[in-house]
């Protein structure tokens, strides 16, 4: 049995009043219990590597699909959860305040929210559109209970759209509809995070690392509060099972199983 909700909720929320916290993203329970194992206080899933586990594209989970996986994580693990909830999956407001209270009931100590459609009909939703969205899911979490923490995301550098001005309006928007937290993935640099971080102040700011280059001491440096991993680590997984079996399959030979995780390793890890 996991921790009580309220009280992941409790302890994520205070992740968020100082520091630097890193997030990772695992894509199933086995994951997520070796990053409980790895000593990390928080976890969120990832879209992108919970679909490719089903054997799915990013964006084409159906969200009773994506509810089932929350509720599973969330009761996995001792750690806060926090979800990854692409655009709150409804076409309406009605459907994001639907869903975000359904993930609120599946247990997750927070949640995010975009501003690209999910269904890719438009690069991004008209500011005025992804504020009333916003307001939507701040409003469905204080109704169940106000403790779940509300990630406000914009899309831009993700999209084909790298225009910061317009990220740092939206942001903005975003704090100020009732997101406790920022995001924008894709910024790159030192200049374009601070700007970030300080626009939203005194609001944490979630900064996406999915390759190398920065640090957590370095980003925390910068005023960042929570590092989060996106679909990095899932690929970072089918990358090495993909080179894998080409081998296996091209060459027939088995060199590359030298790198495989020991059984009792994994064992241990599982373990509760």
């Amino acid at each position: 049995m996991s921790l009580p909700p309220a009280e992941k909720r409790a302890r994520f929320r205070a992740l968020h009043s100082s520091g630097c916290f890193v997030i990772p993203n695992p894509w199933d329970i086995g994951s997520a219990r070796f990053l409980e194992q790895a000593g990390f206080q928080a976890l969120a899933s990832t879209s992108s590597g919970f679909a490719w586990s089903t054997g799915r594209a990013d964006g084409n989970v159906p969200v009773n699909d994506v509810l089932i996986h929350l509720a599973a994580l969330s009761a996995a693990t001792d750690l806060p959860v926090n979800a990854d909830f692409e655009d709150g999956h409804g076409v309406s407001l009605e459907d994001v305040a639907m869903n975000v209270a359904r993930a609120c009931a599946a247990g997750v100590s927070g949640l995010s929210i975009e501003d690209a459609p999910q269904d890719g009909s438009q690069p991004l939703y008209e500011l005025a559109d992804a504020v009333a969205r916003l307001k939507a899911a701040r409003a469905a979490i204080d109704k169940a209970g106000g403790d779940v923490v509300l990630t406000g995301r914009a899309e831009n550098f993700i999209v084909g759209r790298p225009d910061l001005d317009d990220v740092l309006r939206r942001l903005t928007a975003y704090a100020e509809a009732g997101a406790d937290c920022l995001y924008a993935p894709g910024l790159k640099t030192p200049e374009e995070i601070t700007a970030v971080v300080r626009a939203v102040a005194p609001k944490p700011v979630n900064v996406l690392v999915t390759g190398p280059g920065p640090t957590v001491a370095g980003l925390a440096a910068l005023g960042v509060r929570r590092i989060s991993t996106g679909g990095a680590l899932a690929r970072s997984a089918w990358g090495e099972f993909m080179r894998t079996a080409r081998e296996i399959a091209g060459a027939g030979t088995f060199e590359s199983l030298s790198r495989a995780a020991s059984g009792r390793d994994l064992n241990a890890a599982m373990e509760r």
